[in-house]
């Protein structure tokens, strides 16, 4: 008897400490005292800033957040996010009183922003506040004013319609806040310089970095370990920026990190998909300081484990016939001996970018994809869809020729990965030859 009591005793202290630990952890997400120094009074359909500079800094701070490219060009929303929890869609940030943000407070924007709580409730960290919660006061300040700028948009959207129960259930993010959440806002480092520290705040913070570029566990927080080391993002693949020289950016220079952000293309991988999205509305509109600043961080990160890849040997009869079909449907753009269009289509000759997961260039070969439009290469060139052209073994043959080709050296692409990628992106399949009368 005794010894049950003892057992019981100790099971509810135990109880009580982990009640207190999960009480103290809570209060910590939940603190947003750091939004006292904004307004509480006025909101943003009543405000308008007088303040031109802080306008036009915050214009700034808009591209470094990369707000237009989720939330459109005239912030109304409706950009449909897919997730493995069902879609989203962006919500109207617009200073529209009735299906935008105009009934907000400056300090109701701070807490949207980076704490994930706005008027419907805790966000989904599809909206980055994970990173935002490191951006400044003076940053905040100044997107407020930007804000204040924008014309209001009627457009009333309905974000969590489209997820899976019970993950539309908002509510649900206080436990994923309580498990993922780092509520702390940036701190220099003293042993470093200020363009890394410069650097480190922007990708942590504004521009959201390792929200796409970091793997993420089976409730959709990022793996620590694995930081820029590569990520899913819907069908899209966010690949590995660390020094890595097989897997990541350790072959690139300087300069080739800032002119890829800045044009869309280092000379030889050209930005498509999501990122396309990101440079064309985001990081061309980066200034050349915060230019380097990047490139000086993310030199200075540990290279993933991530080994080189090893050749995959083709069978002599498909090497043959894909390299045949490489000639006649993809030469013209990328080159007979993989050189591709400097600055406009990428090459595949010891492009390591293209070495790696298959992903996007599957999902390029299946959809086609664009490049971005930029100020300093306003040519975006384009990739037709082959899904009508191409069966899925087809394509995987193309795709081993070219990832083993030219020096290249490269795992095998199957049937089956062009399979699973042309379901999920509702390509279609191949057209069927009409038979001979």
């Amino acid at each position: 008897m005794a010894k049950a009591k003892k057992i019981t005793y100790t099971l509810a202290a135990l109880a009580v400490v982990a009640a207190i630990g999960v009480t103290g952890r809570m209060w910590v997400v939940m603190d947003s005292s750091r939004s006292n120094v904004a307004d509480d009074k006025v909101k943003l359909a009543d405000f308008h800033s007088s303040d031109a500079d802080a306008i036009k800094r915050g214009e700034y701070v808009m591209r470094l957040a990369d707000c237009a490219a989720c939330h459109n060009a005239d912030f109304s929303g409706g950009y449909k996010i897919d997730t493995p929890f069902g879609a989203l869609q962006t919500s109207n940030i617009s200073p529209d009183r009735e299906t935008g943000i105009g009934n907000m407070t400056e300090h109701d924007f701070f807490n949207a922003v980076r704490q994930g709580r706005g008027e419907h409730g805790f966000l989904y960290p599809a909206m980055p506040y994970t990173a935002y919660t490191q951006m400044s006061d003076a940053d905040m300040h100044d997107l407020w004013a930007y804000f204040s700028a924008q014309k209001p948009v009627k457009n009333a959207i309905d974000e969590n319609a489209g997820m899976n129960f019970p993950y539309n259930i908002r509510l649900a993010m206080a436990g994923w806040n309580l498990l993922f959440f780092d509520n702390k806002a940036f701190k220099p480092q003293s042993a470093q310089n200020d363009a890394w520290n410069r650097g480190k705040y922007i990708v942590d913070g504004p521009a959201h970095c390792s929200v796409c570029h970091t793997a993420r566990n089976a409730l959709g927080g990022e793996i620590s370990s694995q930081y820029l080391q590569g990520g899913n993002l819907g069908t899209w693949y966010a690949p590995d920026i660390s020094p890595n020289p097989h897997a990541g950016i350790g072959k690139w220079s300087d300069e080739q990190i800032a002119d890829y952000l800045k044009t869309g293309s280092n000379g030889e991988s050209v930005a498509a998909g999501p990122m396309a999205e990101a440079v064309e509305h985001s990081t061309q509109y980066f200034n050349d300081q915060d230019l380097k600043a990047i490139a000086t961080y993310l030199r200075s990160l540990p290279a993933s484990a991530t080994a080189k890849p090893i050749a995959f040997v083709m069978d002599k009869t498909k090497h043959d016939q894909a390299a045949l079909r490489y000639e006649v449907d993809c030469s013209a753009c990328h080159g007979l001996s993989g050189e591709g269009i400097t600055g406009m289509v990428p090459a595949f000759a010891g492009n390591t970018a293209m070495q790696n997961d298959p992903s996007n260039m599957i999902h390029a070969l299946l959809d086609g994809a664009r490049a971005p439009h930029t100020e300093g290469r306003p040519t975006s060139a384009g990739m037709p869809a082959f899904s009508w052209k191409l069966n899925d073994q087809e394509m995987a043959d193309v795709l081993n020729y070219v990832r083993n080709s030219w020096g290249n050296e490269a795992a095998e692409v199957k049937a089956s990965d062009v399979a699973t990628l042309r379901k999920a992106t509702d390509a279609g399949d191949k057209l069927k030859v009409p038979a001979a009368k």
